[in-house]
C-alpha cells in the first residue's frame, strides 16, 4: 500500500514514525516551507521535515498543495492508496482529496483507503484548529483522538476510529498535545493494517453534536478576574506555551502568568486583589468565586521566575490589583 505523509507541526512527528515504522510504502513526505521563527527570525526547517531528512524519506514542500503544478508533476505520478494528513497547516482541495480514489480506477490492484486525518478530540466534539487548547480552556475532563476520513468539510468527515484519555488537572496543552499525538500514532498503525486487509470501519459523525474550536488570538490570553479560580487557571494551562495567560499589572506592565493553584477557599477581596503574599509559594489573587495561588510569572522583557522571586523584586503586598 502507497502512502504519502502531510504534516508539519511537531504533534505529527510521533505519527509519521508510526507511518514509517509500519508496512506501507512511504513514498514522500509534504511538510510546508521552512519559516523564520524567534526573535532572530532564523528560518528553521519543520519537525516533520527533520524527521524525513533523518530517514532519507523524498521531501516536498509546496508553497501551496493546490498548486496545479505541484499536483500534476509531483502528487498524480505517486499514485497513492492512502495520504496521512497530520497538523499540516494547509486545506486541500476536493481534486486532492480524490487522488487515492482516481489510482483505484486505473489498475484493479488498488484497493484505496483514501485521505485521513488524525484529529485530536472526539468529534463532533471541538472541530476546527485549536481542539487540545479548548478542551482544558472549556473545563473538559475528557477529550482523545479521532482518525476519519477526509471530507471539504472542517472536521467533519465519517470516523474510522477513537480512543478516548482522561484530561488531567496538571495538564496543559502541551502536555496533552504529547499524550494525544503518541496515542494518534498507535491509531494509525491500527488504520494502516485494516487497510492493507480492506476491512476499515465507518460511521458518519452525528453533526447535531458537534462544537468548535477555533483558533487561538493573543487577546484569548487577557484573564479576566472575574472569572472563577477554576476557569482562570484552565485559562492559564490552555494557553500554554502560547499565546499565554496573562494580566495588567501597575498600569503598564503586562504580566504573563505561566503556573497557578486553585486555592479551594473564598478570599477577602475584590477580583484581581492580590490577598496575600505566601514566601513559599508565590502571592495568592482573589477570583469571582475563591482565591488563586500565582507560582510563576514572567515579567516584560524577562524570563519565567517563580511567582514568589517577583513578588521580592517588585515589591509586591497585599492590596496591589491586577486590572
Amino acid at each position: 500500500m502507497r502512502a504519502i505523509f502531510m504534516g508539519t507541526d511537531i504533534f505529527a512527528v510521533p505519527a509519521l514514525k508510526a507511518v514509517i515504522n509500519s508496512d506501507v510504502e512511504l513514498m514522500c513526505v509534504i511538510t510546508q516551507p521552512d519559516r523564520p521563527k524567534g526573535r532572530g527570525l532564523k528560518t528553521i526547517p519543520s519537525p516533520v521535515k527533520e524527521v524525513a531528512l533523518e530517514n532519507k524519506i523524498p521531501l516536498h514542500q509546496p508553497r501551496r498543495i493546490r498548486d496545479r503544478e505541484f499536483i500534476e508533476e509531483v502528487l498524480k505520478p505517486l499514485n497513492p492508496d492512502v495520504i496521512v494528513v497530520v497538523a499540516f497547516g494547509q486545506i486541500l482541495t476536493k481534486e486532492v482529496l480524490e487522488l487515492p480514489h482516481l489510482g483505484a480506477q486505473a489498475s484493479c490492484l488498488h484497493n484505496p483507503i483514501g485521505c485521513i486525518n488524525i484529529h485530536p478530540s472526539l468529534l463532533p466534539k471541538l472541530r476546527g484548529a485549536a481542539p487540545i487548547q479548548r478542551a482544558i480552556m472549556n473545563g473538559e475532563v475528557e477529550t482523545g483522538v479521532t482518525i476519519m476520513f477526509m471530507d471539504e468539510g472542517e472536521d467533519t468527515g465519517d470516523i474510522i476510529l477513537q480512543d478516548r484519555m482522561e484530561i488531567e488537572l496538571s495538564d496543559t496543552s502541551e502536555t496533552l498535545s504529547r499524550k494525544l499525538a503518541d496515542m494518534g500514532a498507535l491509531l494509525i498503525q491500527k488504520v494502516l493494517k485494516l487497510g492493507q486487509s480492506g476491512e476499515i470501519p465507518r460511521r458518519a459523525q452525528d453533526h447535531s453534536k458537534a462544537s468548535h474550536a477555533p483558533k487561538l488570538k493573543k487577546e484569548d490570553g487577557l484573564i479576566d478576574w472575574n472569572k472563577s479560580a477554576l476557569e482562570i487557571h484552565n485559562l492559564i494551562r490552555g494557553t500554554m506555551p502560547w499565546p499565554g495567560a496573562y494580566t495588567n499589572f501597575r498600569e503598564t506592565m503586562k504580566l504573563k502568568i505561566w503556573e497557578s493553584q486553585p486555592l479551594g477557599e473564598s478570599v477577602a477581596g475584590a477580583p484581581g486583589t492580590i490577598t496575600d503574599v505566601l514566601p513559599d509559594k508565590g502571592f495568592m489573587v482573589a477570583t469571582g468565586d475563591m482565591g488563586l495561588i500565582i507560582t510563576t510569572v514572567q515579567p516584560p522583557n524577562k524570563a519565567r521566575m517563580a511567582a514568589r522571586d517577583f513578588a521580592n523584586g517588585y515589591r509586591i503586598k497585599a492590596g496591589d490589583k491586577f486590572s
